[in-house]
C-alpha cells in the first residue's frame, strides 16, 4: 500500500511479504478503511504485544515475541522515528515473512496489525500452509482438518456484513450533478 503526501501529512507505505497471514494484513486494511476508527484500540504498536508478554529485544528499539520467533522493531530514534518491521523466523537467518511500514504510516494502522498478531485465537489453515515450518511444535499443529467449503463461506459472509454495518459519513462536500446542456429549440 503506497499513500501519497497530503498538504498536511507526508507519503507512506505499508508492505507484506508473500506469507504474511491473511488475517493480519486484513486487520490493517480494514483500520484503513474504517470510517469511524473505535476509540477504544491501541494506538502504541508496542502495546498489544507487551501486554501479551514481548520483552525489549537486544540493542535495538523493538520487541521480541518470548518463544524468539517474531520481533517488532522501530528503526531511527525518538526524536526521527523510522520505518517499523514485523518479523517472523524460523531461525535468525530463517524469517518467514516481513511487514513494513514506513515511518510516517499512521501508528494506529500498525497498532491494529500488531493487536491481531497478539490475538490468541487459532486461525485454520490448509494445504501447504499446513507444512509452516516452526521451531516449537506446540506453536504449530501439523495436526490439522480440512476446512469445510461452508464454514469458509460462512466466515466470508460474516466479514462482509461486518464491514458492510459500518457507519459511514457522508462526504465532506457534495459533487455536483452535472447538468444536461440547455437546448435552445432549434433542430439540425
Amino acid at each position: 500500500m503506497n499513500h501519497a503526501a497530503e498538504p498536511d501529512r507526508p507519503a507512506w507505505y505499508a508492505s507484506f511479504g508473500a506469507r504474511t497471514p491473511a488475517e493480519l494484513i486484513a486487520a490493517a486494511t480494514d483500520d484503513l478503511t474504517d470510517p469511524a476508527p473505535s476509540a477504544d484500540a491501541p494506538s502504541d504498536p508496542f502495546e498489544p504485544l507487551q501486554q501479551i508478554g514481548w520483552t525489549p529485544a537486544s540493542a535495538d528499539n523493538g520487541l521480541a515475541s518470548p518463544d524468539g520467533t517474531a520481533y517488532l522493531q522501530r528503526l531511527g530514534s525518538a526524536e526521527e522515528p523510522g520505518a517499523w518491521f514485523v518479523t517472523a523466523t524460523i531461525a535468525p537467518d530463517r524469517p518467514v515473512w516481513q511487514a513494513r511500514f514506513g515511518a510516517h504510516t499512521p501508528a494506529r494502522l500498525v497498532a491494529a496489525f500488531t493487536a491481531a498478531l497478539a490475538d490468541p485465537r487459532p486461525v485454520a489453515r490448509t494445504g501447504s500452509l499446513r507444512s509452516l515450518p516452526t521451531r516449537d511444535p506446540s506453536v504449530v499443529s501439523r495436526r490439522t482438518t480440512d476446512v469445510l467449503a461452508v464454514h469458509v463461506a460462512g466466515a466470508l459472509e460474516e466479514r462482509v456484513h461486518s464491514l458492510a454495518a459500518r457507519v459511514t459519513a457522508p462526504p465532506t462536500s457534495p459533487v455536483p450533478s452535472r447538468q444536461p446542456p440547455v437546448k435552445n429549440g432549434r433542430c439540425r
